[in-house]
C-alpha cells in the first residue's frame, strides 16, 4: 500500500498542489486512493470546490464512519477534508496515551478499501503532523525557491528524526521536491545549491523539479487538479515525472521491508 505525507514547515511551498495532484495521479493509475487534509485551513476543499457533510475532526475525534466524512471526487478518489474544527482535534488528543498512533488506529479498519493514502499537513509542527508521519512512514518534502522554505524542509526532517528516535516510527524521507523553479532568477541557483547540500547531508534524493507555470494558478481558479485541468502543461509534465519516481521508490522500499520480514 502506498502511504505518503507531503510536509514542509513553511507555507506556500506547493504542498497542497503536490498532494492533490499526486492523489489524482495515483487514482488515474487505477489505485483506490484516499486524500486526507489535516490542515485547519481546509485548502483541499477550496482547491477542488468540495462540500463535505463532515470533516477530518468528526472522523478522528468523534469516530464518525469514514463514509460519512469523505467526498467522492472520481471513481477511484475519495477526499477527507479538513476545516477550522481540525484545531479541536489537537486539543482533544493532547492528553491521550500513544497519541501519535491515533490516525493509524482509526485508519486500520478502512485500509482494505484503498491502495493509496496521501496526506496533506499544516505548515507547522503539530500533533496531527506527527500522527500523519507515524501512519504513512513516507514523507515527500516540497521546497520552494525561497531560502526560508529550506528552513521549513529542515524542520520537517528534524520532526521525522525525533519521532524515529522517540518511538521507533521508521519514518523515511522519500525525496526533496524543488517547486516553482525559474532558472532566470538568481535566488534559484542559491537555493538549488543549498538543496544539494541538504540532500547529501540527509542522504535524501532530490526529485525532478517543478517549473514555474501559470497553468497552476489557472487550474486553481478553475477549482481543478492541475493534472485534470491541463495534463500537457509543463508543470503537469514535471509532476508526472516526480510522481513516477516517488511511487517507484515507495514500492521498492516497501518491497524490501516485506522481504526482510519474511
Amino acid at each position: 500500500m502506498i502511504r505518503v505525507v507531503i510536509a514542509n514547515q513553511r507555507g506556500g511551498v506547493g504542498k497542497t498542489t503536490c498532494a492533490v495532484n499526486y492523489a489524482w495521479y495515483l487514482a488515474g493509475k487505477g489505485n483506490r486512493t484516499l486524500l486526507i487534509d489535516t490542515d485547519s485551513q481546509g485548502s483541499i476543499s477550496v482547491m477542488l470546490n468540495l462540500k463535505p457533510r463532515n470533516f477530518f475532526n468528526q472522523f478522528l475525534i468523534h469516530k464518525f464512519h469514514l463514509d460519512e466524512c469523505t467526498v467522492k471526487v472520481t471513481d477511484k478518489l475519495d477526499v477527507l477534508c479538513g476545516n477550522k474544527d481540525t484545531i479541536q482535534a489537537e486539543s482533544a488528543m493532547a492528553g491521550a496515551v500513544v497519541r501519535e498512533l491515533a490516525l493509524k488506529i482509526m485508519m486500520e479498519p478502512y485500509e482494505s478499501r484503498y491502495d493509496a493514502v496521501v496526506i496533506d499537513v499544516a505548515p507547522s509542527i503539530n500533533l496531527l503532523q506527527s500522527c500523519a508521519m507515524v501512519y504513512a512512514r513516507n514523507v515527500v518534502i516540497p521546497v520552494d525557491m525561497d531560502l526560508l522554505s529550506l528552513n521549513g524542509a529542515n524542520a520537517a526532517y528534524d520532526m521525522m528524526r525525533l519521532l524515529n528516535d522517540l518511538i521507533k516510527a521508521n519514518i523515511r524521507a522519500i525525496g526533496l521536491m524543488p517547486c516553482q523553479v525559474d532558472q532566470r532568477l538568481s535566488v534559484t541557483a542559491l537555493v538549488q545549491q543549498s538543496l544539494q547540500k541538504m540532500s547529501e547531508m540527509f542522504e535524501v534524493p532530490i526529485l525532478p523539479a517543478i517549473r514555474t507555470d501559470q497553468t497552476v494558478n489557472k487550474a486553481f481558479r478553475a477549482r481543478k487538479a492541475l493534472l485534470d485541468f491541463d495534463p500537457n502543461s509543463k508543470a503537469a509534465q514535471d509532476y508526472l515525472a516526480a510522481f513516477a519516481q516517488i511511487t517507484a521508490m515507495i514500492e521498492a522500499s516497501d518491497g524490501q521491508t516485506q522481504t526482510a520480514n519474511v
